[in-house]
């Protein structure tokens, strides 16, 4: 990019940070395909590069108050737009891991076939679910569920204390067990496998 390009890049974060909601149109009009070409190239699904551009400028918009300070607006965005992207590429395969375990314990005889779900189902069903949560209660259900770690363990790593940990897993059992309340199959598998260290 040019210098002139880059000044006009610059003066553009400057007028968000101030609130300038033209000036963001105009950012999101200039990048949004670049970021979508970028996202999609990992993603290979349009459904979710069209999200993960989305969640990028909202990520922007809702911290504009440190854009003034950016001197590399491309670099800056390119590299939200990246740690959205590994983010949704972490939760997918924390959860393709989770289903596994899921599948593993299926009690396939005590279900008519007509309740089953197929695998991708159940992972897209499980995904949708876990992707609803906010990021600190994805990151330490998965690292007591997928990674095994103690309550304690996870406390020492993300700076709560031991029992806001457990409350917070004890929740988001809660939660799952609501929002799969309509796939029983998949329920009784989930409670199995996620319930016992609850």
């Amino acid at each position: 990019m040019g210098t002139y390009g880059l000044h006009i890049e610059r003066v553009l974060l400057q007028q968000i940070a101030e609130g300038e909601e033209v000036a963001f149109k105009k950012l999101f009009e200039l990048y949004k395909t670049k970021i979508f070409n970028f996202v999609v190239s990992y993603t290979h699904s349009d459904a979710d590069a069209e999200e993960i551009v989305q969640d990028t400028f909202m990520t922007l918009w809702f911290n504009k108050g440190m854009l003034a300070t950016i001197q590399h607006p491309r670099n800056y965005i390119y590299t939200v737009a990246r740690n959205k992207t590994l983010n949704h590429l972490q939760r997918i395969a924390r959860s393709e891991v989770m289903m596994e375990q899921v599948w593993a314990n299926m009690q396939w005889q005590d279900s008519p076939v007509e309740e089953l779900l197929d695998a991708k189902e159940c992972g897209e069903l499980l995904n949708r679910a876990l992707a609803k949560l906010p990021d600190q209660r994805q990151a330490i259900f998965n690292l007591s569920r997928v990674e095994g770690l103690s309550h304690e363990e996870i406390a020492a790593k993300v700076g709560l204390s031991k029992s806001r940990v457990k409350n917070i897993i004890v929740d988001t059992l809660k939660y799952l067990r609501l929002h799969l309340s309509k796939h029983h199959v998949v329920l009784i598998a989930l409670l199995t496998v996620l319930s016992a260290c609850s």
